[in-house]
Formats: structure tokens, sequence, C-alpha cells
């Protein structure tokens, strides 16, 4: 069935009608403690469901030819920091000297070497490649070129639509930047995450207002095709005096993109630690419901300032040229060839996560082993599932994909969680469109685990 006869179908179906109902805010939660666990919806399934037992399911993938019409992306994880940011729950070294990070990228390139010998990612040019950590910008210039010029020689870069890069602000020098751009990077993130050095100093960020603004300067000076930087909204001692501040420094520097997370409190980070041993049971931070009226005020103010919302967490200046192709590439179902310690990526349809530490994941490649530590083979069901689910963060949807990809409409599927969406003015039914308002994108997370399976939708925690 074609794009074009699927979305007559689709316009026609009864149960649009049944679900296409005038939207009113209403069913909203109030007054929500920040209480300790994982609300952000990153992958599907859970990822307390990857089992060690499915490890071979990635190498009977790698196996087999190569896809020809699939996109594949690059991802590395670079795991060093200046400093532990107390509400980071990422896999991350602060204690790391020159010869051992040289080590880790020795055997990150031996991973990208051993995966290139695969049979099912022989000859195949990424699409994008992204940097992530921990903080890659904490590299060298000369441990940043030895790295990529490595890469390139297993993975083609001269077809690639997006080298994206993550930098923490402190870290960053014109030298440094200019490396970067050589380099091929055309997406450099800022974890600025907030201009007020009291609220930087308390949850603990290595880096300054004033290395913020440096950096910042220095990445529109060298021509970056985008710069994005992240802000974090209900940080601890946050008011919303400082968090309507922080949105009106952002718009005054003028990035091309900007990401706005709401503060989350996972179990492994220092505030849980020390909520653990205090007794707390609701973190210091604000409730979800300021975070979703902070996060509301900053869409608006961004609007006003002529950018336009483009997902639940981002804003950009010119929907046209500013693009993620990363993220929009992933929630379409490709290949994400993920290298480092604890990184995790997605191979025809299995998901697999890499040892989550340093010493057994070096092992593994000395030893001519992939550090594969556990993985998720996912049916036809979890993968229609998976993409949907993404995509809704996107604030709409076309059913008309899903049948022409899966063969099943999503409005029929999920008939029941959408009535109840729509119920409670968090989605309208127009045709063949899902949309999402505004309040239900502020808490899209919470929304999205009315689809998972039965089996899955006790794991937000794990």
């Amino acid at each position: 069935m074609s794009a074009s006869e699927s979305s007559s179908t689709l316009s026609k179906s009864n149960v649009i009608d049944q679900l296409r109902v005038p939207l009113e805010k209403s069913g909203d939660t109030k007054g929500e403690k920040t209480e300790v666990g994982n609300y952000f919806v990153a992958n599907y399934p859970p990822f307390s469901f990857w089992k060690p037992d499915h490890r071979e399911d990635v190498f009977d993938v790698l196996a087999q030819p190569a896809p020809e019409d699939r996109n594949l992306g690059v991802y590395f994880h670079i795991p060093f920091c200046r400093k532990r940011c107390h509400f980071c729950y990422f896999r991350v070294y602060t204690d790391k000297n020159a010869s051992e990070i040289n080590a880790y990228l020795d055997a990150g390139i031996k991973e990208f070497q051993r995966y290139g010998e695969q049979a099912y990612l022989q000859g195949r040019k990424p699409q994008f490649v992204y940097f992530g950590g921990g903080t890659p910008s904490y590299l060298s210039v000369k441990q940043l070129r030895s790295l990529t010029n490595a890469m390139k020689d297993v993975f083609l870069w001269d077809e690639t639509e997006e080298v994206a890069f993550e930098a923490e602000p402190g870290t960053l020098t014109e030298k440094k930047l200019e490396a970067l751009r050589d380099i091929g990077v055309t997406r450099l993130s800022l974890g600025i995450e907030n201009f007020d050095d009291h609220i930087l100093e308390v949850n603990g960020r290595a880096h300054r207002s004033k290395e913020a603004y440096r950096a910042l300067g220095f990445a529109k000076e060298l021509g970056f095709d985008q710069v994005n930087i992240d802000l974090i909204a209900g940080m601890m001692d946050e008011t919303e005096d400082n968090w309507r501040r922080c949105v009106d420094t952002a718009i005054e520097q003028g990035p091309d993109c900007v990401t706005i997370y709401q503060m989350e409190i996972p179990y492994n980070t220092t505030i849980f630690k020390e909520m653990k041993e205090t007794g707390r049971v609701s973190a210091p931070v604000a409730t979800w419901e300021q975070k979703r009226e902070w996060v509301d005020w900053a869409f608006n103010r961004f609007e006003e300032a002529g950018y336009s919302v483009s997902s639940a967490y981002t804003v950009v200046k010119n929907p046209e040229t500013t693009k993620f192709v990363y993220r929009d590439s992933l929630w379409e179902g490709a290949d994400l060839l993920s290298a480092g310690v604890a990184s995790f990526g997605h191979l025809g349809g299995v998901h697999y996560q890499n040892q989550a530490d340093v010493g057994p994941y070096m092992t593994a490649l000395e030893q001519d082993d992939l550090p594969i530590f556990r993985a998720y083979p996912t049916n036809h069901e979890e993968r229609f599932l998976r993409e949907f689910v993404l995509q809704l963060k996107l604030g709409y949807t076309r059913p008309s994909y899903f049948v022409e990809k899966y063969g099943e409409n999503p409005l029929e599927r999920f008939s029941d969680e959408l009535g109840k969406l729509v119920d409670d003015g968090f989605a309208s039914i127009d045709e063949d469109q899902i949309t999402i308002p505004r309040h239900g994108m502020l808490q899209i997370d919470r929304l999205l685990h009315g689809f998972f399976l039965p089996q899955h939708r006790d794991a937000r925690y794990t």
C-alpha cells in the first residue's frame, strides 16, 4: 500500500471519528514532588529487559549481509570528565590520566575495526556520527585527531549528513574548537545547563558562566553548521526568577537550537545517595508541576523570539536548516553502531549494551572479543511500538507511516490508549495525524508508558 493510499484509508477510518474530540486541558497532575527514578523514555523495550543471555543474537545479526535500505549511525562514548555532576547517571571517570585515556581510545579504535570486519557492516557509510559522554571535549586536540582519523579509516565520513559532538564549556579553547570544525563536526552541543554560577556550583557542574560565554563566542566565530545549548529546568536551588533570566540569556546568545530537560534524579546519582543517607523521599528540586510551568514559559518565550518548538525538548531558530539527523533517524529505526564503555546500540532489530566498566570493556578487546554485555532481540510488535512512542515526542506522527512500514494502524492498535489521551486532553486526531498539544508534550515521557506492553509498564525506575 502506498502512503497516499494508506492516508486515504485512515481518513475514512471509524476510529478517527471515535477519537476526534475537542482538546481541553484536563487530567493534569498537580504538585507532584520529584522522587527518585528515570522517567525519560530513551528506548524501548526498557533497558532492564536486556540480558546477557541474548548476547549471541548480536553476532547472528553481524553475520548477515549488509542491508541496502537502512541508515547507519555511529556512536562513540567518551567517559571522561573534569568533575561528576550531582545529577549525572552516565558512566564517567574523573580520575584517569593521559596514558589511561590513550589506552581507552586505542581500545575504542580496535572495537570499530572489529565491527568493520563484520559482514553486516562492511562497506556501509554512516548517515550520522555522534560523540557523547562523559565529556568528549575533555580529550586533547591530538587525541581527537588520532581517534577520528582512525574511525574514518573504518567507516568513511564522506557522505555523513551530521557529526554531533557534546562539549563542556570549560574544556573548550579556540584551538580545540578549530580542530573540531576541521574534523568535520557539524552539530556542536554545549552542556551549559544554566547561566548562574551559584546554580552551577550547587549542582556540581565543572564550568562557570564565563566559560560558557567564551565557548559560545568562539563557536559563533568559527561558523559551525549548528550550535546547540542544553538547559535543565528545576535544578537544585533554582527559582522561577533564575529560570527566566537563564532563558532570556539563552535567547540573547542566539544559538541555532536549545534543548531543555526537566530535572530527574536517577538512582545512581550523588543526589540520590545523599537522599538515601538522610532518609528523604523527594529530591531537593522543583516539583513536576513547577518544571512543566517553567518549560512552558520557556517555549513561549522562545517562540516570541522567533524560535519554533520541534519536539518535547527542543526549540530551533530555523526549522528549514536546523535538523537533528541523529534523533530523527534513530526514531525511524536506523541502525546504531555504538562503541565505548556502557554504550548502547541497535543493529538489525537487536538492542545491545557494552560492558559497563572500563576494565571488563578493555579486557574483552584485548582478547579479540567484542565487549557486548547484554542484548535484547526485538520482535515486530516491539519495533513498531518503539518507533511509535519515540515519534510522539515530536508532538505529532502519521498513522500512515506505520501502516506502510509495519502493516499496522496505530489508531486501531492503540485505540484505548489514544482514546484516554484524547479524553484527558493530551492528544487530538485529525485525518492522518496524531497531535500532542503543548501541555501533553510537557509530560510526554509520563504519558508514553501507557503504550508499553503490559510486561514492560513497571520498568520506569530500573
